[in-house]
């Protein structure tokens, strides 16, 4: 038997409150009622009960009104982001060498790629080789050498006429 508690949903607390308020209004209506060693009216039971019950109103309206703003924000940026990425790209080209321009548009130049040096430039041309090698790929020439060679096909001459077609 576990000795923890599952958390409620808030629809589940909501009802559950509002048949706490429901239910005390009508069994009692104006009596005190004490619980542990604290005295309250059913007006103050009602009154804390129905805080809750607002403020779990107040949740629930809040995160709707945030999943709007969300599907607003996703709407805008369908609209707008293609436009600002190729803004963003007029700009970089514009002003490719001007660090302090592009820092009022808040963007960096690209970082331009260092030269490689005969050793890098000898390892990547010995890691192509390798890897043509042993996917099998070729160059288009070397492709257009290799013929299949079929053996074992009978070729059977038609001996019915075809039908005739009528022009439409």
């Amino acid at each position: 038997m576990p000795t923890h508690r599952l958390k409620p949903s808030k629809a589940l607390a909501l009802s559950s409150v509002e048949g706490l308020i429901a239910g005390t209004q009508t069994h009692f209506p104006d009596d005190k009622v004490t619980l542990g060693s604290t005295k309250y009216t059913t007006a103050s039971l009602v009154q804390r009960f129905q805080r809750l019950a607002d403020a779990i109103n107040s949740l629930n309206a809040a995160q709707a009104a945030a999943a709007d703003a969300l599907t607003a924000l996703l709407a805008v940026h369908a609209d707008v982001g293609p436009l600002m990425k190729a803004y963003k790209r007029f700009v970089l080209a514009v002003f490719f060498d001007s660090t302090q321009t592009l820092a009022d548009f808040r963007l960096t130049p690209p970082k331009v790629p260092a030269p490689r040096t005969a050793e890098q430039q000898a390892v990547a041309a010995a890691k192509l080789r390798a890897t043509r090698k042993a996917r099998g790929t070729t160059s288009r020439k070397q492709k257009l050498a290799i013929k299949g060679d079929v053996t074992g096909i009978v070729i059977e001459p038609i001996t019915t006429a075809a039908p005739e077609r009528t022009p439409t």
